[in-house]
């Protein structure tokens, strides 16, 4: 800060030193008096490389430099504005506006046009301590046109509060109003600028780009932002920058530039990315355009920022346009009724202006062929239309509108008084009016929210040079395309400029290098989806109940897998139960005819009767297996055919077991057969086992869900088998693993008693359907070990019909055969003589 302030005062001292060279010109167009004179700050003649001399103590002679057509067509807006103002009656009435301009030589003389508005009319600056109530030569400065140039000045008429307008800079930096409190501007800022490109980018699917900048303040910060914005979003990635080489004061680029400029547009060519973001003045861009139309580049969507998107000698390159399609950002067009004519209009005779002290004139206020050439350039200029002029023309009104309220104007007159700078500013800030069918008001930023147009560069005979193509909405931030774009291809098509080209749907992203707009595109697998609005890197598992094929951007509900009466072995296993509950209903009726006969009796007695109802009772619950699992389902496949089967398989033991001790153990152990006979130990033992069974089936069921449950088919992943809970399988191994053991027991005692009569040899019945239970049970064990599907229901079930099958025709079948086809022996003479005959045999 006390370097800054010492620079200022030294400054000071330069202006008295300075005081010759300050003097306005006679040439009428830079100067008309006034009552309230108005500060003009534009780029007549160009010179890339110039600085601010602060270290000659001379004003540097602008026009030694070319002369720039849109900076005189940008003074000529200005001086319209003023003349319009006091030729109308009804703002500012009675006075007259004036103004002085001054030619700033793009950046070369900066310095000396601020001390000389801030001066007086006498040339004379005080250094005092409140400037409160200082009244500088000018109320407020129009300009200037670039960044750099409008941050020079605009810190220093911030020190004394003076208005500022610029018309064409758009850094950020001049937003910040703590630094720059009294600098306003009519043209929207970088960052609007820079949204509108990338959503051009955005809208054409423009992923892939390269950014050129010049080695300056407005390259780089532009540049910044534009990589700052891009990293936002990760949907447009920079290939790669480079820095354009500034040239020289007469635009001869020495060796290494020109070397350097060679590199840089082979690197171009050879580049995938076919869109090329240009952040530089026009002055820098004529020998770069130069190479490229040299080294025939044709197929760039070149895409140019406010500097140059609207730029006469740059459009005027002959064979420009075959090196691709320009899409410029540029602010609004704005038709100005009257100025195309006054551009070209030579000034008016006017009062001579004050006398001063100082013979000597600046170099600063002429431009002797700008009239001339303005004329040659006159009628493209009209066919462009009016859009950074209007910005000028915008100013002017805005500081004549405060200027008209500071003044308490009526619509006859105004009363005159002294007007101080920061009066005037405050006024500024208020204004809201209407201008040729666009609202000017500033924003909080000092910013006039004007809208953006993309142009298109054309090259026909008798045409818009440029031709608006989208417009961006800053209040809104949406580019809408208004018109086609003429593309710059063999068939007009969109040029692509993609690092990779779009996933199809369904298929993940995956980064391939540092930029996150190259990637490979993979398929979702099956089971997976991709939802792009998530996550476009990573597929996403559907839920339990779901499924995806390959590539899919949803999962589909899975279809559901459960015996069904319409299918070919639930039909079969259905006739197999109809068969067993026929079968088993004729046998305990029969059985029940016949109960005090021998056969029923040797069978087992009422014992028959507590297999046979049960196997009756399960062959008709069958259909319980069949149809869509639910609680009381399972309840039932768990627990009533386990406890079924086990009652049967335990009459079937302990019978076994009485017919051995009947006949080999009462003669041994008669007092433990006296006990067994007393306590009904049969029925106990059926008792034991049943209830066992029930605490092992109902701890099974507690310590598990007995929801059903649903897992995917291990054939066919789009189908879930529905069945009573995941550990469901494990419940019935462990279930059957005990109906196995009393089977064998069953099968051992059975065994043992092979020798016994015929009448009373169980061993064969006994064996046989133990056997067969045995044999389905192990084979249900093992198919269930090693698969998981649908078909694990049919086979429970049909194990479970063929098991009580086995015991219904297998034990009780051979008895009902005996006493229907074969009565003679069952009567108590032939079971007596059978069992004489096995006495005299065993003795």
């Amino acid at each position: 800060m006390e370097l800054r302030t010492r620079t200022f005062w030294v400054l000071f001292f330069l202006l008295q030193v300075l005081a010759g060279p300050a003097e306005p010109a006679e040439n009428l167009e830079f100067f008309l008096p006034g009552d309230y004179l108005l500060g003009g700050l534009f780029t007549l003649h160009a010179n890339v490389k110039g600085t601010s001399h602060l270290t000659i103590l001379q004003v540097p002679k602008c026009e030694e430099y070319d002369m720039k057509v849109m900076g005189y067509n940008l003074m000529q807006a200005m001086r319209f504005a003023v003349e319009e103002i006091n030729n109308q009656s009804g703002l500012l009435p009675g006075v007259q506006l004036g103004y002085e301009i001054v030619d700033i030589c793009y950046q070369t003389n900066n310095i000396q046009p601020v001390l000389y508005f801030l001066a007086r009319t006498n040339y004379f600056l005080p250094i005092i301590k409140d400037y409160s109530y200082y009244i500088p030569r000018v109320v407020a400065v129009i300009g200037p046109d670039n960044s750099e140039s409008t941050i020079t000045v605009a810190n220093f008429f911030s020190h004394f509060f003076l208005p500022q307008i610029s018309y064409s800079a758009i850094t950020d930096q001049l937003r910040d109003k703590l630094r720059y409190p009294s600098m306003l501007r009519t043209m929207p800022s970088a960052s609007h600028h820079i949204e509108a490109m990338v959503q051009l980018m955005l809208h054409f699917r423009w992923n892939w780009i390269v950014v050129l900048m010049s080695n300056d303040d407005y390259g780089r910060d532009n540049s910044q932002l534009l990589r700052d914005r891009v990293a936002r979003g990760n949907d447009i990635c920079i290939a790669f920058q480079e820095v354009l080489p500034t040239p020289q004061a007469d635009q001869v680029a020495t060796a290494a530039e020109l070397k350097q400029l060679e590199s840089i547009v082979r690197k171009l060519k050879q580049a995938t990315a076919r869109v090329v973001v240009v952040f530089s003045p026009e002055l820098a861009l004529h020998n770069f355009f130069h190479e490229v139309l040299r080294q025939n580049v044709t197929d760039i969507v070149w895409i140019a920022p406010e500097s140059w998107a609207a730029d006469l000698v740059l459009h005027n390159f002959t064979g420009l346009q075959n090196t691709g399609t320009f899409l410029g950002v540029t602010i609004q067009e704005v038709a100005m009724p009257g100025f195309s004519e006054f551009r070209v209009r030579r000034p008016e005779a006017q009062p001579e202006r004050p006398p001063n002290n100082t013979p000597r004139a600046t170099c600063n206020q002429e431009c002797e062929a700008c009239l001339n050439i303005t004329k040659s350039f006159h009628t493209v200029l009209t066919l462009s239309g009016e859009r950074v002029a209007y910005c000028v023309y915008s100013a002017v009104y805005a500081v004549a509108h405060a200027l008209h309220n500071l003044l308490h104007c009526s619509p006859y007159h105004c009363a005159k008084k002294t007007v101080y700078p920061w009066q005037l500013l405050r006024e500024i800030w208020k204004v809201n009016f209407s201008l040729l069918g666009n609202q000017i008001f500033f924003d909080e930023q000092g910013d006039v929210p004007m809208h953006l147009d993309v142009v298109q560069w054309q090259w026909h005979l008798r045409q818009n040079p440029f031709w608006s193509v989208a417009s961006y909405y800053p209040t809104q931030q949406q580019l809408k395309m208004v018109s086609n774009i003429s593309w710059h291809t063999y068939d007009n098509s969109v040029p692509m400029s993609m690092c990779s080209k779009n996933c199809q749907q369904g298929q993940k992203k995956k980064n391939v290098g540092i930029h996150p707009c190259c990637f490979e595109c993979i398929d979702c697998l099956p089971g997976t989806f991709l939802n792009q609005t998530a996550d476009e890197y990573e597929c996403q598992s559907c839920p339990g109940s779901t499924w995806s094929n390959r590539k899919e951007t949803s999962c589909f509900k899975r279809k559901l897998a459960f015996l069904e009466w319409h299918e070919a072995p639930t039909i079969f296993v259905a006739v197999l139960a109809t068969l067993g509950f026929l079968s088993t209903l004729a046998i305990l009726i029969i059985f029940w005819r016949h109960f005090h006969t021998p056969m029923v009796r040797s069978a087992g007695g009422p014992m028959c009767f507590l297999m046979l109802i049960p196997l009756l009772l399960a062959f008709g619950m069958v259909p319980i297996y069949v149809g869509r699992p639910t609680v009381l389902t399972c309840i039932g496949r768990q627990a009533f055919f386990t406890l079924c089967y086990s009652v049967c398989i335990s009459c079937i033991t302990v019978r076994s077991f009485q017919i051995v001790c009947i006949f080999k153990m009462a003669s041994h152990l008669p007092r433990t057969y006296g006990f067994w006979v007393r306590y009904h130990g049969p029925y106990v033992f059926v008792a034991l086992i049943t209830a066992l069974k029930g605490v092992i089936v109902a701890s099974n069921m507690l310590t598990t869900t007995i929801n059903p449950m649903g897992h995917t088919d291990p054939e066919d992943p789009s189908i879930m088998i529905l069945s009573c809970h995941p550990n469901y399988r494990n419940g019935l191994l462990f279930n059957t693993s005990m109906d196995l053991f009393l089977s064998m027991v069953g099968f051992i005692f059975a065994y043992l008693g092979k020798e016994l009569p015929n009448n009373y040899n169980e061993a064969k019945f006994i064996t046989l359907s133990m056997t067969f239970s045995f044999t389905s049970s192990v084979s249900l064990c093992t198919f269930m070990s090693v698969y998981n599907g649908v078909l694990v229901t049919i086979m429970d079930l049909l194990v479970t019909v063929l098991n009580f099958l086995a015991i219904s025709l297998g034990y009780f079948g051979p008895k009902c055969y005996m006493i229907l086809f074969y009565p003679e022996r069952n009567t108590a003479a032939y079971f007596n003589s059978m069992i004489q005959g096995y006495t005299m045999r065993k003795d």
